[in-house]
């Protein structure tokens, strides 16, 4: 068992699921990396190389149900779909965040802590109001967190994070205009162009789950009717098929990818780029079939002398990507810049 092993990785946090590639030498720069999804939390050890060391996960609920199955029964459910108070729901999420962090400590090795989360926040990532997370509204994430770990830490939208960590050491490597995506339980885009990651008036750009790509389209709770994440989503395709997404008919798989597709490809005619780079379990999991249909949806819709030939690819950081991204967040606020700048 290495240095962090995994000795009662079931314990009282539910199912999880921990990899360890190497002792840690202390000398090395390390960051505490977490990623907050909307069915699943992961925590993990990356180095200042952009090398993740060391993962973990556990389901946000005890008895996951998938994207777009509330639960039913029990008050107070991490996820905050229970019928509980609001303040109970969000306490029992930080709860199962800091319970699977715990395993890391003592925390001091650490340099920061970055974490990654779905939007919109308020600036600075100050206050996080996930719309698939229903626990956190308006909620003081990285300070609450900080008071956990002592450490400094920042919260920045995921699909930002991720578009840092191909830039740092995936996919976009080099490359000065570039979308990423994070297609999971939601929806979202994190923008570098001219080299610079695009935060727009609040922090919030990059929200392309509520781009319109169909109309009139099909609604969810607590989204526009024809939104990308209405459509497309890991919760959009449980409720409207009936199925998870990994279950997921073909034909939905590829409506999912045409639908992704279509955002991506208005995203590169409106700002001059020609890669996108995907992540995300949904959009992962689907695998080919998705990626083929986002394709051809992309080379019908870039059909400008500057978009034709606009790619959209697996992202390079694969699985890894949410918290390669999530340590680069963490690195920038203690003065490192790592991936692209802004």
């Amino acid at each position: 068992m290495g240095l962090f092993g995994d000795s009662g990785g079931s314990s009282l946090l539910g199912h999880s699921n921990v990899r360890s590639l190497r002792l840690l030498s202390p000398m090395m720069e390390l960051a505490l990396a977490i990623d907050v999804g909307g069915t699943k939390l992961a925590a993990g050890i990356v180095d200042g190389d952009g090398r993740l060391l060391e993962r973990a996960s556990v389901a946000v609920n005890d008895s996951p149900v998938g994207p777009g199955k509330p639960h039913r029964g029990g008050a107070d459910r991490p996820d905050g779909s229970g019928p509980g108070r609001p303040e109970a729901a969000a306490e029992a999420l930080l709860a199962r965040i800091t319970g699977l962090v715990a395993r890391y400590q003592p925390f001091d090795r650490f340099s920061c802590c970055g974490i990654g989360c779905a939007g919109p926040m308020t600036p600075g990532g100050a206050l996080v109001s996930p719309l698939n997370i229903p626990a956190f509204r308006s909620f003081p994430l990285a300070a609450r967190l900080a008071e956990e770990t002592g450490l400094v830490c920042r919260v920045e939208n995921d699909a930002k994070a991720l578009a840092l960590a191909e830039g740092w050491v995936g996919a976009a490597v080099g490359v000065e205009d570039y979308l990423a995506m994070v297609v999971s339980t939601g929806i979202g885009g994190g923008i570098v162009s001219n080299g610079r990651l695009l935060q727009g008036g609040t922090g919030n750009a990059g929200h392309i789950g509520q781009m319109i790509v169909a109309a009139p389209g099909r609604a969810i709770p607590s989204h526009v009717a024809g939104s990308l994440e209405a459509e497309a989503s890991g919760t959009a395709i449980a409720i409207h098929s009936g199925h998870v997404a990994e279950e997921a008919p073909t034909a939905v798989v590829a409506e999912a990818g045409t639908f992704v597709g279509r955002a991506a490809g208005s995203v590169a005619n409106l700002l001059d780029l020609k890669l996108v780079l995907v992540a995300g379990s949904v959009a992962l999991g689907l695998g080919e079939p998705f990626f083929a249909a986002a394709q051809a949806e992309m080379d019908r819709i870039c059909a400008l002398d500057f978009t034709s030939g606009a790619r959209i690819e697996p992202a390079g950081c694969g699985d890894e990507g949410p918290l390669i991204g999530a340590a680069a967040v963490g690195f920038r606020a203690i003065g490192r810049v790592v991936g692209p700048a802004g």
